[in-house]
């Protein structure tokens, strides 16, 4: 299946957490999908979009409330995890469309989520990790939290982070901006090229 590359989706997670270790009888699932839609030619956010999902091996801790501000009777109108899945794939197109998260976690909790529930994953093989990049382009030493990428490139930080539907938007501004800078770097260097290459032949 090719895939379409005018626009991307970026994927934020938020799980069910505890400050320590879980209790016996729960495991981390995936509580929050924030997903934005980004116009890759004009950097615009197109969408923004918090999916809820109600838990079904755990429970949200006081720790995880006071986190992400996702409390038990808010994701009481959440839906189930396969559900969730199947908006991504019909209203997003996600198995055609490349796409991005801030780090490598939100891949790996959706991939291990769906194979112990037996579902398939809902997006492409095509996965951007904007953390490693944004690190790569800067020339930095290691990696950085997302307030630190956001603060760094002059961005604000909008809403409330440790909710996917914000840290997805302001994601997609991230990466939104590093395009820009990729893509006039490309222009400078071009025009560079082309003027010694005149110069060259004067």
């Amino acid at each position: 299946m090719s895939r379409s590359l005018e626009r991307l989706l970026v994927i934020d997670v938020e799980s069910t957490c505890w400050e320590g270790a879980p209790p016996d009888d729960q495991e981390p699932e995936i509580i929050e999908v924030g997903v934005c839609v980004l116009d890759v030619r004009s950097g615009e956010r197109l969408t923004r979009e918090s999916i809820l999902v109600r838990p079904e091996r755990s429970v949200v801790s006081p720790f995880c409330a006071q986190l992400t501000t996702l409390t038990p009777n808010t994701l009481e109108r959440g839906v189930p995890f396969a559900r969730a899945c199947a908006i991504l794939r019909r209203k997003y197109s996600a198995p055609r469309r490349v796409w991005a998260s801030y780090g490598d976690d939100d891949r790996r909790k959706f991939e291990h989520q769906c194979r112990t529930r037996g579902l398939p994953l809902p997006f492409s093989a095509s996965h951007l990790d904007i953390k490693s990049l944004f690190a790569l382009l800067h020339g930095l030493e290691r990696e950085v939290g997302l307030l630190t990428a956001l603060e760094l490139a002059g961005l604000p930080a909008e809403g409330t982070h440790h909710r996917g539907v914000d840290d997805a938007w302001n994601t997609a501004g991230l990466l939104a901006a590093l395009l820009v800078r990729w893509r006039l770097a490309l222009a400078g260097d071009a025009a560079l090229l082309a003027g010694e290459s005149s110069t060259g032949q004067s």
